[in-house]
């Protein structure tokens, strides 16, 4: 209970969502639904063995990129992480490390494994729900961008200096 108290979370958060409580909510639900979708594979059994082994290995180098941008962002949160959207009251802006390469690597990180797992199930549900999973994760970064501007007064510059989600891109 006192890592959650530590992460923010509190009875008068999950009244009021005023730390982004529903976004995790929301998150944790589009993640479970990940699991249970059944895959649509309308081209899946006609693909040669070359494309098939090569749309593999894209999705195991999109896996391993995710597994990097997630661990990476977690050690480099370090005192500052939460799950929550909302910066914890004693958390410093991390603009060191992967933060220094994209601003939220763990966003990234969960899209390219939901993007990695679509390629390798060779589903187009599963294509749809890295779609998806991209718009969620865009909105829910932007809440908390609006959070994290109003709490540090050079967020602002870091937010013309690294990309958002897409390291280079956006």
């Amino acid at each position: 209970m006192k890592l959650l108290t530590d992460w923010g979370f509190g009875r008068a958060g999950w009244q009021q969502g005023a730390r982004g409580e529903y976004w995790v909510l929301a998150q944790a639900l589009l993640l479970l639904g990940m699991v249970f979708l059944p895959p649509y594979r309308p081209w899946g059994l006609q693909l040669s063995l070359p494309w098939r082994y090569g749309v593999w290995g894209s999705a195991v180098g999109l896996g391993l990129t995710a597994v990097i941008l997630l661990g990476k962002g977690l050690l480099d949160l370090g005192q500052s992480l939460t799950p929550l959207p909302y910066p914890k009251d004693d958390g410093q802006l991390v603009q060191v490390g992967v933060y220094g390469i994209v601003r939220h690597p763990i966003y990234s990180g969960v899209i390219l494994g939901v993007l990695a797992w679509a390629l390798y199930q060779l589903s187009l549900t599963h294509v749809a729900a890295a779609i998806a999973c991209f718009l969620f994760f865009n909105a829910k970064a932007h809440r908390e961008e609006l959070w994290l501007a109003d709490k540090y007064p050079d967020y602002a510059a870091y937010q013309q200096r690294v990309k958002k989600l897409i390291p280079g891109v956006y």
